[in-house]
Formats: structure tokens, C-alpha cells, sequence
């Protein structure tokens, strides 16, 4: 079947209209014949006019065809046939290498082994699984480490799997945790199969620590596949170089580095290091910036910040101020809730370790969204009504996402600190952001974040949280049943190459009829 990539370009097919006025008007010269009187000129010359006819008319069908086929090579003509659909492919994620969660659906992946599916794993490339690999019992790979990072761009590889593969039926098995669905979801062919398997596990983790003269306040972090809470534990201080032992934890090594208190979690496999935590030994320093047109706005987040400071190691000290702030106080948070544009000396304040918050400025633009990072088991959903027209800083990473994988709230590392970008406001008509029991949490998340042990949503091994299943694609059997079509592969061969070389040839040919209509008359001249 022939299809057109521009089939606008056809319009220069109008242009068949200059050859044919050419052969109207610009006739040759008529011959000089000597008259006795010039009173029958006019009436010669309208007779002239009133019989024109078409002359080499050869011609004339040539330079219509070079102009055709010039138009039809720039509407970019295909042909395309239904390509034969391939055997499928299963994809795997690697972080159920360990081989016990596979244990109930083994079966299922064999029989389709048996049918001629490729087993892949979903990581970049899409490496092939060996027969060697899927028959040991781990799949011939180390079980994931606690703290490992995971591979967070589910979407993208599948993506990459239906490009990579087109017409094939695609079966992905990955676990189902919120922290894989990171990025934005592309539109996946009704083809692919997509199965989650639930980790059915909680993980434990220290994520931050502050230290008084006598005392240590430990900030634990618990995630299942419902929620991630918090909760503080105050223990004695121990001698440098002492171990801590807290239930749940890994033995904690209680060191001195640089003057800098720190716990150092004791892995279980010496082979794989884990970061140490610092014991913070001041205040967290908090600037809330609220000029008079954010006054409620800041109300909530006063609210807000206040309630998540429950849960940190170390006391709050915030400040409010209705004038912009001196940035000689070297604040550790930053709050500008202000439309006016950030002073430069307080930019370069991001780098030495200032964490900056800015929330979107202007008008906006309608949304209809939900907040999918942080919602909570019996928490009403987050909505998300307008959002921004600015553009993200690049080398953003997404800390907070809405349920089509849009960023929310970004984040962007520079030198010590980091700038956090929200591309809605907390408030209505904006969102309901302010009005959540869940904004203390989320904010609790970014005060008390380590950038080595954080609990980024997205990002950490640590949050075990489910993804919510709605957001998968729909089932190929629910497409079936539902009346849909099945998919099918095409395989396209552009026709341009020869076209471009028929133009070539028909304006040769051309040239060579116009050079013997001017060396004389044509025998086939009408």
C-alpha cells in the first residue's frame, strides 16, 4: 500500500498550471505578410485569439510529468507492507535476579520459552538471558544488595523493547514497586503484557542522625508496600569508634572523621561498602521568604514545616520574613514563595550548601493530575490543577512525579546544595498540595534527606511502596475482549530514491525536446 510521509508537499502539483500557460501564451511569432491595408489587423488578431490550441503537445506532457514526479518525491512516498510478526520476547527485571520472587510464575515464562520467546532483561540494551543463566537457581547473579540502586526507568525500557522489536508480543515481569514507574509513560502497543510481582517485604534504614553532648537522635525509615513512615529513637551517645546496635539495623560504627561525627552502617557483605551517616550537631536552619501575595500560602507551609519538624533528628529554626532575606545568614533551606526573581548572592549561595525551593510563577496552565510519589494508604488523593509553563533546569532528577510520570517537584544537585523547582503551588486554585495531611511527610522526606542514604521516592532501594495498578497498561486479552484490533507491524521502503532519479532523467529528456524545438520544427508539432 502506498502511503505519503507529507502529503501536503502535493500541493505543489498546482504547479502543473505554468507549463500549460506557457504553451497558451508564449507562442512563437507569426510570419510578416505584406497586406494592402492594415484595417483587417484587429480582426486578424482576435481570430488568433479566439483559436488557441495546444502546441508540442509531447512537449508539454513531458514538463507536466517532471513536475508531478518532483512533487510526489517531496511528499515522501512509502510503500508499506504488513511485516510478519516475530517470535516474542519476555523481559526481566533485574532486581528479581535473586530468583525466589520468579518461583510462581517460572512456569508461565517456560511455556512461553518453549513457544519460541527470547528471554531478555529489561536494562539497558536488552541484553539476551543465557540457557545457562535461567536454568541456575539465582539466574546466574548475585541476589541485589540492600542499598543497591535500582534501574527506575521502567517505562523508558519498555519503550525501547516495543521500538526495538516491532510486531512481537512483549511480556515484562518487574516488581511492583512505585519506585521503577520514575519518568514520564510513553504510549506502549497494545502488544506488550506487563506483570508485577509484589516484594511482600519491609526494609529498615537510618536516615539521618543528630547528636547532642550525651545523646544521639536517630531518624528511621520504614517502607512497605502500603507507606513509608518515619520515627525517631533516641539512644546514648557511644565512644568513638564503639558500636551502636539498633533493632532492625546493621551494627552502626560510631566515628570521627575530619571533626565530622558519623555513623557508619557495618554491612554484611564486606565487599560492598555502604555511605556513612553524619551526626548533625546544630540546628536545621530553615528562611521562609513570603512577600504579602503568599501570605496564606505561607500560613500552610508554616503549618507544615512545623509538623515535619517531629520527626527530624535535630530542632527546627525557622524564620519567616516578609522582606527579603540577607543571605549572610547561611540558612540551610531557602523557601521563596516570592514572584520576583531570585537575587544572585542568594544563588550563589546553592553551591556552598543551600537548598533552595522555588514553586512555579505566573498565570500557569490548566491540569488535571494526581500526586503519585507520596500518597499514602487511606489518604485522599493529592490533585494537581495548574502547572507552570516554565522549563526544568537540565540534569533535573524527579522527586515528586503525578500519575502520568510528569515531574512535580525537581531536583537539581549543584556543588553541596540543590535547588528544588515545584512546578505547581501548594495552594488552590493551583492544588490541594496545602490541604493534604501528607505535606508534612513530604517535606519531612527533603529536610532530613543524606544525598547518600536518601529516601527519594523514585531513586532509593530503600521504599518498597506498590505501584498502583491502573497506571500499567491494559491487558492485551481486556483489548481483545473489548473489540480491539490486533496490532500489526508494517515495513516501510521509501520510493524517493527513484523518483528523485525519474525527475533527473525526465529533465534530461526534457532539455533535449526543448533544444530541437528551438533548432527547428518538431515532427510531431500540432
Amino acid at each position: 500500500m502506498l502511503t505519503l510521509a507529507n502529503p501536503s508537499a502535493l500541493l505543489a502539483l498546482l504547479g502543473l498550471l505554468v507549463p500549460l500557460a506557457i504553451h497558451l501564451w508564449n507562442r512563437r511569432p507569426g510570419r510578416e505578410v505584406a497586406v494592402g491595408s492594415l484595417r483587417w489587423l484587429a480582426a486578424g488578431a482576435n481570430r488568433r485569439l479566439r483559436n488557441l490550441r495546444l502546441e508540442q503537445i509531447w512537449l508539454l506532457l513531458l514538463r507536466a510529468a517532471l513536475l508531478a514526479a518532483l512533487a510526489g518525491a517531496l511528499a515522501g512516498p512509502q510503500w508499506r507492507q504488513p511485516q510478519p510478526a516475530g517470535r516474542g520476547q519476555v523481559l526481566i527485571s533485574r532486581e528479581l535476579a535473586d530468583g525466589s520472587r520468579l518461583a510462581a510464575v517460572r512456569p508461565a515464562l517456560d511455556s512461553l520459552r518453549r513457544r519460541g520467546y527470547a528471554l531478555r532483561w529489561l536494562a539497558a540494551g536488552l541484553p539476551a538471558i543465557t540457557s545457562a543463566e535461567w536454568q541456575a537457581d539465582s539466574l546466574g547473579l548475585k541476589s541485589p544488595v540492600a542499598n543497591a540502586r535500582p534501574d527506575n526507568l521502567a517505562w523508558a525500557r519498555m519503550q525501547q523493547a516495543a521500538d526495538s522489536f516491532p510486531g512481537q508480543p512483549l511480556h515484562a515481569v518487574t516488581p511492583a514497586t512505585l519506585r521503577t514507574s520514575s519518568g514520564p509513560h510513553p504510549a506502549l502497543p497494545a502488544s506488550l503484557t506487563w506483570q508485577t510481582i509484589p516484594t511482600r517485604a519491609a526494609s529498615t534504614w537510618l536516615q539521618a542522625a543528630a547528636g547532642s553532648a550525651d545523646s544521639l537522635r536517630l531518624l528511621l525509615g520504614q517502607s512497605n508496600e502500603k507507606q513509608t513512615t518515619y520515627r525517631v529513637l533516641r539512644v546514648a551517645r557511644p565512644r568513638p569508634g564503639a558500636t551502636l546496635a539498633v533493632a532492625g539495623l546493621p551494627p552502626l560504627r560510631y566515628e570521627t572523621v575530619g571533626g565530622q561525627p558519623q555513623l557508619r552502617p557495618a554491612p554484611a557483605d564486606s565487599a560492598q561498602p555502604q555511605p556513612a551517616v553524619p551526626v548533625r550537631t546544630g540546628p536545621v536552619r530553615v528562611v521562609l521568604y513570603a512577600p504579602a501575595g503568599a501570605a496564606a500560602e505561607a500560613r500552610y507551609l508554616r503549618a507544615a514545616l512545623r509538623a515535619a519538624a517531629v520527626g527530624l533528628p535535630a530542632p527546627l529554626a525557622l524564620t519567616v520574613s516578609t522582606t527579603e532575606p540577607d543571605p549572610a545568614g547561611a540558612p540551610d533551606w531557602l523557601f521563596w514563595l516570592g514572584d520576583s526573581p531570585l537575587p544572585a548572592a542568594w544563588r550563589a549561595q546553592v553551591p556552598r550548601g543551600l537548598h533552595l525551593w522555588q514553586e512555579a510563577t505566573g498565570a500557569g496552565l490548566p491540569d488535571t493530575a494526581t500526586l503519585a510519589t507520596a500518597e499514602t494508604a487511606g489518604d485522599a488523593p493529592i490533585l494537581l490543577t495548574r502547572r507552570g509553563r516554565a522549563s526544568l533546569p537540565a540534569g533535573s532528577s524527579p522527586r515528586w512525579v503525578d500519575g502520568r510520570g510528569r515531574f512535580v517537584l525537581a531536583e537539581t544537585q549543584q556543588g553541596k546544595g540543590a535547588s528544588y523547582h515545584l512546578t505547581t503551588r501548594l495552594n488552590a486554585p493551583w492544588s490541594s498540595l496545602a490541604e493534604s495531611p501528607a505535606l508534612p511527610a513530604l517535606l519531612l522526606d527533603l529536610l532530613a534527606t543524606n544525598p547518600q542514604l536518601g529516601t527519594d521516592s523514585l531513586l532509593t532501594a530503600y521504599d518498597q511502596r506498590r505501584l498502583d495498578p491502573a497506571q500499567l497498561p491494559p491487558h492485551p486479552a481486556r483489548l481483545a475482549s473489548q473489540g480491539a484490533a490486533a496490532p500489526v507491524a508494517y515495513r516501510f521502503t521509501d520510493l524517493r530514491p527513484g523518483l528523485v532519479l525519474l525527475v533527473a532523467l525526465l529533465f534530461g529528456l526534457e532539455r533535449w525536446l526543448a533544444g530541437r524545438r528551438s533548432a527547428g520544427p518538431l515532427p510531431f508539432s500540432l
